[in-house]
């Protein structure tokens, strides 16, 4: 059996979206199940830190780099096996494309998923999200995802109660206790997508919400808007050189929303309209809403004007081709301060920052 593949002071910015990022001590491509779960017990035995690179779409590494070693995810493969008379199951490796995924189930005329077209990064990185978009989470779909886990050193299958989700985290996010090697996910068999739940979206397909469309149309219409706002990988357009959206939506306990929405009224005015969406604990106010409101525009520059809120969409913050990660980190205080101080509301990151705080 041939070693995986194996290099050292590999810029960790041509692994990542935001193309930042210094050198990794050590870097191994981990291209089976086998191999990764073998290259991450090697480094726990010997006490060595380590970093799990999929996509490289959520993540905000320092200008120093990572002194360990990362692993690759380059696992690949899928199976496809009857669940139900509506839905089938299909197990996915952790290394897999997720968009090129969700493309094949929907060519394979199965729905779930299309909502959560055109998000970058791997399969294996889902979960621990639990990405959503347009109304759709992936929890939704999610069956069980295998892992490896590190304080045992055996492969576990855990079920989708066991996994903690909720909005845009679960029990694998901010911890490093597992190595996820496969998801699973129960998705129908039927070319109808999934009903549409969000407004725009909506008006996009000239439907009513909670409308069933094929679920081709819906993903060629979330593309769409995706690309509006940037958030399509594109190599030739910077507003796309971002971890996608950095802020989370802010969730604000209901005793607390007369308050915030008393203080926002203060800055904005009493005659706008402050949009929220019912969630879990309390009430989801817009971050890119706040973050504008605050005086924080399209195209706002930060450092140098190195780095700058996307010229589409305010909730990406982009490289413009020369910054740093210091760089970045400057503008998001920025933005995050400035929300703080207009409005009270603390808004957090949604990417994984490695060797470096906000």
């Amino acid at each position: 059996m041939n070693s995986p593949a194996t290099s050292h002071g590999a810029r960790l910015g041509e692994y990542t979206t935001l193309r930042l990022g210094g050198p990794a001590t050590r870097m191994i491509a981990a291209t089976t199940e086998d191999d990764l779960a073998a290259a991450v017990a090697k480094c726990d035995a010997a006490g060595e830190p380590v970093l799990l690179l999929g996509g490289g779409s959520n993540l905000v590494i320092a200008d120093a780099g990572f002194d360990g070693t990362v692993v690759h995810v380059a696992t690949d493969g899928e199976r496809v096996e009857p669940l139900d008379a509506d839905r089938v199951s299909v197990e996915v490796a952790a290394g897999e494309d997720w968009d090129s995924f969700v493309a094949r189930s929907i060519d394979a005329g199965l729905s779930g998923l299309e909502s959560l077209s055109g998000i970058p990064g791997k399969v294996g990185a889902t979960p621990i999200q639990n990405v959503g978009a347009y109304g759709w989470e992936v929890s939704e779909f999610l069956r069980w995802v295998r892992i490896y886990d590190r304080t045992s050193g055996e492969v576990a299958t855990l079920d989708v109660d066991e996994l903690g989700l909720a909005y845009r985290t679960s029990r694998f996010k901010g911890t490093d206790d597992a190595v996820v090697l496969s998801v699973c996910f129960a998705l129908y068999a039927d070319s109808d997508g999934q009903p549409v739940r969000y407004a725009e979206l909506a008006r996009t397909l000239g439907v009513e919400q909670g409308t069933r469309v094929p679920a081709a149309a819906v993903r060629e219409a979330v593309l769409g808007l995706r690309r509006g706002k940037g958030m399509v990988l594109d190599e030739h357009d910077k507003d796309t050189w971002s971890a996608g959206s950095f802020f989370t939506n802010p969730i604000i306990a209901e005793a607390d929303l007369p308050g915030v929405l008393a203080r926002i009224a203060d800055v904005v005015g009493d005659d706008v309209a402050v949009p929220r969406f019912p969630a879990r604990d309390g009430v989801k106010l817009p971050a890119a809403w706040l973050i504008e409101r605050a005086g924080f525009g399209k195209g706002h520059a930060g450092p140098g004007g190195r780095v700058a809120l996307s010229s589409k969409h305010t909730l990406a913050l982009t490289n413009r081709g020369d910054a740093s990660t210091d760089d970045l980190l400057a503008l998001a205080r920025e933005v995050r301060d400035g929300v703080a101080e207009r409005f009270g509301v603390t808004l957090h990151p949604e990417p994984l920052l490695i060797g470096c705080a906000l």
